[in-house]
Formats: C-alpha cells, sequence, structure tokens
C-alpha cells in the first residue's frame, strides 16, 4: 500500500489522540485502581466449556452453575478492561490544542510517540498477569453474543423442574435469535405451564438504554409527557455510558484480517495508520451497536438525534419552553434543515420571547460529541479516499464537505447500482415467492378428492343432508355428533369461559350491532381448565370434539393428506332485544372462507387479507333454542339461495372453503346461538400456532387413559429442545 505524505494524517491523528474532555472515572494512577471489579479466578471460556461439560453428562446445577458464572466473568473481565483503558486514558491525555505554544516540527512527532508510550505503559500496567487467559477466542466471543449460555440454562432450569427461570433463560435467547423453530416452541410450551407468569418472560441481557428509550417512547404515544421525559433523558445518559465502553472495547488488538500474518511489512506510519483507522471504524460502528435490537435486521434508524425529536415536543406538552428550545437546537445541529423542526423552533421563540430564548444553546455534550465524530469521519473518508481503507458511515446527518469530492461522486454510483440491483433482487424474488405458492396451492388442491361420501367413522352420526341434497358441492350435514348433554356441558363452558369481542379484537358486535359476541378458543379454555377457573373436563370435551369433526371431514370427503387446524373457536351470538325492531340485516353477511368476494361481479378474489391458505370450513352446533340464525347458501352474487340450515344441537355443517361455497347468517332475533366454528388447511405450513400448544397442554395433563392426571409430571413431561437444536365466523 503506497502512502501519500503523511503530515497532515498525524497532525489530526493528534488532535483525535486528545478527548473533547477527560471522561468521568475515579482519578488513579497507572495500573489497577481499587474500585476495579476483581478478575474472576476461571476465565469465560473455561466456565463455559465445564458447563457444556456438565450439560453432556446431564448435571443440570452444575449446568447453572457453570453458564452463570461464564455470564458473569465475561461480564466483570469487560468491566475491568473498560474502566482500565478509560483510567489511562484521563491519566495521559494532553493539553487540549492552543493551550500551550505549538512545538517546533522537529520535536512534535516526538511528543506525540511520547503520549502513546506513557499510555501503553499505563495499559500494561493495569492488564491481568496472564493476559491471553482472559481473552476469549473470536468463536467463543461469538457464542457469548448470540447468548448461547442461555440456551443451555433454560434446559438446565427446566430439568431442575424450575420453569420461571427456563422461561427467563429462553426468553433472553430468543430475543437475539428470533428465528431459532426450537425456541419458538419452547416459549410457547413454557406459556402453557402452571406457575409461570407473564413477567417471567424477561430479557436478562437488556440494554438500558434501549430499554429506557422504548419506555420513553410509549409514555410519549401514551400523551404523558413528564414521565416521557424522565425515560428519555435517562435513556440519553444510559446511551453515553454505552457509547463510552462500546469505543473503549474497540482498542484492542489489530485484526489482520486480509492479510498474512508474516507477510505483513507495513512501515511505521502505514502500521499507525492501518491500526488507528481500523480503531476510529469500530468507534464509529458504535452508532450502529447501540442502535440495534437483539434480533432486528436494522438498527433504528438516527437514534441519538431522535432522543431530541421526542425530548423537544415532550418538553412543549409539558410548558418547558426554554427545555424545548435547547433539545430542538439539538436535533438542529444533525438535521439543519430539517424544515418541521425548524417551523418549531421559530414557534417555541415565539412564545418564549427573542431575548430569553436567543441564548439558549445545543447541549454541550451533543456539541462535543458530534465535533468528534467530524473529526473522525474526516480521517475514515481521507484514508478511504488516499489509501483505500473501506468505511461505512453509520450516520445519515454527515455533512456532505465531509466527504471529499472524488469520494462523494463514487460512493453515489455505488449507491444507484446496489439500489437497481436491490430492486431486482426484491422484484426476482416477489415472482419466485409467488410462482412457488401458487405451486404449493395447486399441489394441496390437487390432492382433494371431488367424489365425496366417505364413512363418518363415528357411530351415531350419519349424514343427513349431501351435496346433492344442499344445491352444490364439497357440502354435507352431519347430525348425532354430540349428545344432548355434551352440548349442554359445552354452552356451560361458552358462559363460563367465554369472554366478550374474543377473536375480534374485543369488539363484541364485529359483524352487526344487534347482537353481541362470545367466544372462547381450545386453549384458552384448557388453560382456564388448568386453573381450575372452568371444569377441566368440559375444556377437555371441547379439545376432543374439534378433533372429531376434523376427523370426520378427512374421512368423508375423502382426503388423501390430512387436515391441519387453521382456527377454532367457541362462539355464541347473542340477540340485543332492543335493537331487534326494523332490523334488516343478517348476523353475519354473505361471504367466502378464503377469497374476496366480489358480489357484484361475481367473482371471489383469492389473496390477502383473505385467508387463502383455508381449505375446508366446518361449524357443530350447541343448540337450536333461539330464533332466526339459520346458515344458508348461496350464489356468487350473494343473493340468490341455494340451500339453507337449521341449527341444532350435535348437527355440523362441512364445506369446502373456496368460492364454490358462499355462505352467510341469518339475524338471531332472540335468544343465544352458540356453535364450534372450524377452519382447516392441507398446508401444514399453516397450521394454527395455538392448537400446537393446545396438543402439548393436552399431553402434559392428561395421561394414556382418557381423564386421568398425570402423576409424575416432573418425568413424564416433554422437555424442550435442547442445544443441538380477528376471525370470519360461521
Amino acid at each position: 500500500m503506497a502512502l501519500l505524505p503523511v503530515l497532515p494524517l498525524l497532525v489530526l491523528l493528534a488532535r483525535a489522540a486528545t478527548p473533547p474532555e477527560p471522561v468521568p472515572v475515579p482519578e488513579l494512577g497507572p495500573g489497577p485502581g481499587p474500585a476495579d471489579p476483581p478478575l474472576p479466578a476461571q476465565s469465560p471460556d473455561a466456565l463455559f466449556a465445564a458447563g457444556a461439560e456438565a450439560y453432556a453428562r446431564g448435571d443440570w446445577p452444575a449446568v447453572v452453575l457453570q453458564m452463570e458464572r461464564a455470564l458473569r466473568a465475561r461480564a466483570a473481565v469487560r468491566s475491568r478492561l473498560v474502566r482500565c483503558r478509560l483510567r489511562c486514558a484521563n491519566a495521559t491525555a494532553g493539553p487540549a490544542e492552543g493551550a500551550e505554544p505549538q512545538p517546533e516540527p522537529v520535536l512534535r512527532d516526538l511528543l506525540f510517540f511520547r503520549g502513546l508510550l506513557r499510555r501503553a505503559a499505563c495499559l500494561r500496567g493495569c492488564g491481568p498477569a496472564a493476559p491471553s487467559r482472559y481473552r476469549l477466542g473470536d468463536e467463543l466471543d461469538r457464542e457469548f453474543s448470540k447468548r448461547s449460555p442461555y440456551n443451555y440454562l433454560q434446559v438446565a432450569y427446566f430439568r431442575m423442574n424450575r420453569p420461571a427461570q427456563a422461561a427467563a433463560a429462553a426468553h433472553t435467547f430468543f430475543v437475539a435469535n428470533p428465528g431459532h423453530q426450537e425456541m419458538r416452541q419452547n416459549l410457547e410450551y413454557y406459556q402453557a405451564m402452571a406457575g409461570v407468569r407473564e413477567d417471567d418472560f424477561t430479557d436478562l441481557e437488556a440494554k438500558p438504554h434501549l430499554t429506557e428509550f422504548r419506555l420513553g417512547v410509549r409514555f410519549y404515544t401514551d400523551e404523558q409527557p413528564a414521565a416521557a421525559i424522565l425515560h428519555l433523558e435517562k435513556a440519553l445518559e444510559e446511551y453515553f455510558v454505552a457509547d463510552t465502553e462500546c469505543r473503549v472495547l474497540c482498542e484492542g488488538p489489530y485484526d489482520y484480517e486480509g492479510y498474512n500474518y508474516l507477510e505483513y511489512n507495513a512501515d511505521l506510519f502505514q502500521a499507525i495508520t492501518d491500526h488507528y483507522m481500523q480503531v476510529l471504524s469500530c468507534k464509529q460502528g458504535c452508532v450502529t451497536e447501540l442502535a440495534s435490537q437483539p434480533g432486528r435486521e436494522k438498527p433504528l434508524e438516527d437514534f441519538l438525534p431522535s432522543h431530541f425529536n421526542y425530548l423537544q415536543f415532550a418538553y412543549y406538552n409539558n410548558g418547558n419552553y426554554e427545555k424545548a428550545i435547547e433539545c430542538t437546537k439539538t436535533y438542529l445541529l444533525f438535521f439543519p434543515n430539517d424544515e418541521v423542526m425548524n417551523q418549531n423552533l421559530a414557534y417555541y421563540t415565539a412564545v418564549l420571547g427573542e431575548n430569553l430564548a436567543g441564548p439558549i444553546q445545543p447541549r454541550e455534550e451533543i456539541q462535543a460529541y458530534r465535533q468528534r465524530s467530524l473529526m473522525e469521519k474526516e480521517l475514515l473518508f481521507f484514508s478511504y479516499d488516499v489509501f483505500g481503507i473501506p468505511f461505512v458511515d453509520p450516520d445519515t446527518w454527515t455533512p456532505e464537505e465531509v466527504i471529499p469530492k472524488r469520494l462523494r461522486e463514487k460512493q453515489k454510483v455505488e449507491r444507484e447500482t446496489a439500489a437497481r440491483i436491490s430492486e431486482e433482487i426484491g422484484n426476482l424474488m416477489k415472482e419466485i415467492e409467488t410462482l412457488v405458492e401458487e405451486k404449493a396451492k395447486e399441489s394441496a388442491d390437487m390432492s382433494k378428492f371431488i367424489r365425496e361420501g366417505g364413512p363418518l367413522v363415528y357411530e351415531g352420526a350419519s349424514v343427513t343432508m349431501n351435496s346433492k341434497t344442499l344445491n352444490g358441492s364439497q357440502r354435507v350435514v352431519v347430525d348425532g355428533v354430540l349428545s344432548a348433554e355434551e352440548c349442554r356441558e359445552l354452552q356451560r363452558l361458552t358462559n363460563a369461559a367465554a369472554s366478550a369481542g374474543d377473536g375480534y379484537r374485543g369488539k363484541t358486535s364485529p359483524h352487526t350491532p344487534s347482537e353481541t359476541f362470545y367466544g372462547v378458543t381450545v386453549l384458552k379454555a384448557l388453560k382456564l381448565g388448568q386453573e381450575g377457573k372452568v371444569p377441566l373436563q368440559s375444556a377437555y370435551l371441547y379439545y376432543n370434539v374439534t378433533e372429531k369433526v376434523r376427523h370426520m371431514m378427512e374421512s368423508y370427503f375423502r382426503l388423501e393428506v390430512p387436515l391441519h387446524f387453521s382456527y377454532s373457536h367457541l362462539v355464541c351470538r347473542t340477540a340485543i332485544d332492543e335493537k331487534q325492531e326494523g332490523r334488516s340485516d343478517n348476523s353475519h353477511e354473505v361471504h367466502v372462507d378464503n377469497c374476496i368476494l366480489n358480489a357484484e361481479a361475481l367473482v371471489c378474489v383469492k389473496e390477502p387479507p383473505a385467508y387463502t391458505f383455508r381449505d375446508y370450513s366446518a361449524i357443530l352446533y350447541l343448540n337450536g333454542d333461539f330464533e332466526g340464525g339459520a346458515f344458508y347458501f348461496t350464489e356468487l352474487d350473494a343473493k340468490t339461495e341455494t340451500a339453507e340450515v337449521q341449527p341444532q344441537c350435535g348437527r355440523a355443517v362441512g364445506f369446502s372453503s373456496g368460492s364454490e361455497n358462499p355462505h352467510g347468517v341469518k339475524a338471531v332475533t332472540k335468544g343465544q346461538r352458540c356453535a364450534i366454528a372450524l377452519w382447516f388447511t392441507l398446508d401444514p405450513r399453516h397450521s394454527e400456532r395455538e392448537r400446537v400448544q393446545a396438543d402439548d397442554l393436552v399431553k402434559m395433563l392428561f395421561g394414556a387413559e382418557e381423564g386421568d392426571l398425570l402423576q409424575e409430571t416432573e418425568t413424564e413431561q416433554e422437555p424442550p429442545a435442547a442445544v443441538a437444536v380477528g376471525k370470519d365466523e360461521l
């Protein structure tokens, strides 16, 4: 790598080597200070290895002991290193530029290196006796970054019958690994376990500045400005603590990526430049690091400036115009041409008065932060332009003049090319996804046997109407699915367990203002039964009845592949007496279950937000002692009625979910109509997640013999995966 004259760069390096202000840490001499946390007796990697070995032999208490020690040891080593480096930076910081006469050129380099030597001596004195013993390798550091110890811990806690701690460990791991399907299933399993509360699912590695920021934004959204200010100011305080730690940790050994260590032969100034630019690039990367949320692909954009965007308006709503102006001017340091913010500043100034608003300045710490950041960017862009050392600016607010003109033009071309390629790839991926979806659906459709009339597989059940008598295709009415006592038991369950607007985001009258809807899902009923709030056997009956209908549908329609639950809902709709006079609407207007019906055009469009994955539907009635509420099929015009079914206890209506079967429900004008609505899919990818949880809960609650509770759940229940590892009602 050929270098141009380095004098301008060395001058900038000398400036950058002097922080704007000393970082506040205890003023101690070189070497370790009494306030430093002691080094752990064992290194984090040794403790992690011991925990992994304990896991392999099934020694769960030892797994917990060693993995928790490993996490504490890593935190202690990092904390000690941060404090040490900050202390040495403060102890050896040179005078600010202009505070002393500039030395002669012949002495400038010697003075520069004298400062570096003093700092290196300080750093050497405060390290451990055997530094390599406490230095994590890249692979193990990645394991800690991925929160792998919590994967081990969640299994160990579960095996020790400590589900609350297992849930916390699982949640902590999942936050950083949201694509981990086994852990997703484990969390669903823990949610169904007795003794696990909602607040047990906490992130044990949450970053304080992000936690405070989210709280501040939440209070801001809830129009509670005082609380928003409190948390947003705390978020800024924590942000700069985290920023300081992140930047200090960048000052590590040189990473020889792209070089063969033995062949690297840079001269003095080239080696200094290579290493220092790597450190500065890492420090600039702290902007992205601090704005990144675990498990999220993209960081929060303009994270630091956004604090002042929220704060200026929160202070305004709280009546504090001085602080509102301060925060507005601080935000404008980053985006001086922001039209809305300039309008806000003009308004606040007019209210407060120019004589009071004029002297208010942006926050000093942000001015220093911006000045330092711009100087670092200047160095990094210079090295990118001259030496070819790559740098990706993490900020959107960087003034254009900081970037060399030649580099600006080059970056513009690169951005345009990248945007074009990204757009082309995006379009191609959409085409591929559409094609795959169509092929998958065609395959699922082909699996249907148009021929119907298979056995019902359950005694007492009988077909009373088929497609022919119902004037359509893929339709059936079956009676005798439930006994009168079972119908009454399920109605009692509904009245005890159902909540208003369940399945409709709390809307008690989602389809008509003349009726109220109360519903309960299978999983919710089972959980209530587990808690003793409803009879557990009634919830189990609900579960078994849905399975019974599924098997009947598979058999009667002669399906080659199994049906999977898409959604299940026990729902009662009740007529509101005072709203029946002059009523002309339906209980549920005519619709199709897997496409959007356009009755005027006589078409049904199969695209979201329709539930396009639904293949078969069924409804099982629990009673008939009400007025109105008949189920009916129509043509695509939604007007021409082809068949009507009167609800009664134990009667089920089953049909395919496509455009061949538009249907609706006539108005319930008196009384309460209760039924179990079921939708099925042939595509296992769209299997209802709640159903999987319900299946697991049933396995946990009931033994081989129906109705017998397991006596030894600790040994019998399935453990979580190990380290290898609103609706349309009918």
